[in-house]
């Protein structure tokens, strides 16, 4: 194939690869997507062609693995409603010149397991890259496919406690290319695969860690986007969070707890509001709270803010989120519009990772919403926690895969850190998982209510979270050694 049939193949492969992410996770496409883009990029009479194919490779996978941020848009019709058609593909494009660029370097190298190692390498590096180029967008990593619900994906993403979900991304594509390479490389695929099944299943029979005693209500108060921000309903919103919350402490039987709130879940702006603070206090009886909402800071700029309140509701601690989404929560100035898509500019970025510190709760790791999709970025350095919570508000992407990619890249962090995360989410999903990213329980998508956990125990630092993102730029590197070496001892691409 040449030409637009051979751009048109590509695209094809990457839209069939987009089903191999969560929610669907059917993972064998891989094997069907992978060598049909190596093969293409072997087949191309120049790098350059080469990178034109992975551009429109990535174009169909981006495409169908982002279709969701349309519905944030449709809240905002009658403003955006030219985004509509452009949004999505525009976005998809940008992400694609990160597949674009690791095809071209393949193609520098001999068809065989060398461009393949070629591949997988630079795709590692490059999604490294995706995580920092413009405040970062890692969504949908390769990695995340092996997230399949139940034990099984227990099992398959143990590898993320040693390199992360950009690790695992390189795994997958080395195991996806294996059906185009010899039958010896397709048996040191199927040896690797075993040895992958085999750590997570000898990690998931270690001993439970011991949990800290402490009863967790996630509260998920399903107000719709539409009405989240009308000012008329801030009091009815305000009381039903209430409601909920004293439900949830009376299931916790009379056991030491701690109220979640979702993202700005609270209308009331808890920095200067004492009266909404003494209501929180009686309706959680006297436990402490982690509170979402909104706060202004001494030069009057917005936060996007995790209150941590006592039990006379004393604010004891706050967190400020950091990363913030561009185009939602920020106008950035790298890239001018010449029209104002956030009011104001948006909110103002915190400091950094932190770990709230506040009496009679054990040290806590904040994510506010987009956060969790930052491997390597979740945890204060030098200040481990013992548990991690994720407050978010995915009412913008409606029922969708968004919240369910969202949930996915949650799971991963509690694996990578060796840390219990607990969710709260507005309009769901709301979940618990344990130290080893399993799933205690969760609250579906549109649903009214509360959980009430039991905090499970965290684990010895992984590897991961020791090293972080050097141990998968090592593998990278490793692995394009491999695919250098390789080419040398086969002499020159033809």
């Amino acid at each position: 194939m040449r030409g637009w049939r051979a751009d048109l193949s590509a695209m094809l492969a990457g839209m069939l690869a987009a089903a191999a992410l969560p929610p669907i996770t059917a993972v064998p496409v891989l094997a069907i997507s992978i060598p049909v883009l190596l093969t293409l990029i072997n087949a191309a009479s120049t790098p350059w062609v080469a990178a034109r194919r992975g551009f429109f490779f990535g174009f169909g996978l981006n495409l169908l693995g982002l279709y969701w941020i349309t519905d944030a848009i449709l809240f905002e019709a009658a403003r955006f409603w030219w985004l509509v058609p452009l949004a999505v593909p525009a976005l998809a494009a940008v992400l694609a010149a990160f597949i674009a660029a690791p095809a071209g370097v393949a193609r520098l190298f001999r068809p065989g397991w060398p461009a393949a190692f070629a591949l997988a390498g630079a795709w590692g590096l490059a999604d490294l890259a995706r995580q920092f180029v413009a405040t970062g967008f890692p969504w949908n990593p390769l990695g995340s496919v092996w997230e399949f619900p139940g034990y099984a994906g227990d099992v398959m993403i143990q590898l993320a406690s040693l390199v992360g979900v950009h690790g695992m991304t390189v795994a997958t594509l080395l195991l996806a290319a294996a059906p185009l390479l010899s039958w010896r490389w397709r048996g040191a695929a199927a040896v690797a695969l075993l040895a992958w099944i085999g750590f997570g299943v000898l990690r998931l029979e270690g001993p439970a860690p011991p949990a800290p005693g402490l009863k967790v209500l996630l509260i998920q108060g399903n107000i719709a986007q539409g009405q989240k921000w009308d000012r008329t309903l801030m009091v009815s919103i305000f009381r039903h969070y209430l409601t909920l919350t004293r439900q949830a402490v009376a299931a916790a039987d009379g056991k030491p707890a701690v109220v979640v709130w979702p993202e700005t879940a609270s209308p009331a702006l808890l920095q200067t509001d004492a009266e909404a603070r003494r209501l929180i206090s009686e309706a959680t009886g006297g436990n402490q709270a982690l509170i979402g909402s909104v706060r202004f800071d001494r030069e009057d700029h917005p936060r996007n803010s995790l209150f941590a309140l006592g039990p006379s509701g004393t604010v004891e601690a706050i967190y400020d989120k950091w990363h913030l989404v561009p185009f939602g929560e920020y106008q950035p100035d790298w890239l001018p519009l010449g029209i104002q898509v956030v009011p104001g500019g948006g909110f103002a970025a915190g400091p950094g990772p932190k770990t709230l510190h506040v009496p009679g709760l054990p040290p806590v790791g904040a994510l506010i919403c987009y956060e969790a999709i930052f491997p390597g970025e979740v945890v204060a350095s030098g200040d481990r926690p013992d548990w991690m919570i994720n407050v978010t508000n995915d009412a913008w992407f409606g029922n969708s895969s968004g919240p369910r990619q969202h949930l996915a890249a949650v799971r991963l962090r509690a694996v990578e850190e060796g840390l219990p995360m607990m969710r709260a989410a507005n309009t769901g999903i709301s979940a618990a998982f344990d130290a080893y990213g399993h799933e205690i329980e969760r609250l579906g998508l549109r649903k009214t209510g509360f959980l009430a956990v039991n905090l499970p125990g965290s684990l010895n630092s992984t590897l991961f979270s020791r090293y972080g993102l050097l141990l998968p730029a090592l593998l990278c590197a490793v692995v394009l050694l491999a695919a250098v070496r390789g080419a040398r001892a086969g002499g020159e691409r033809p």
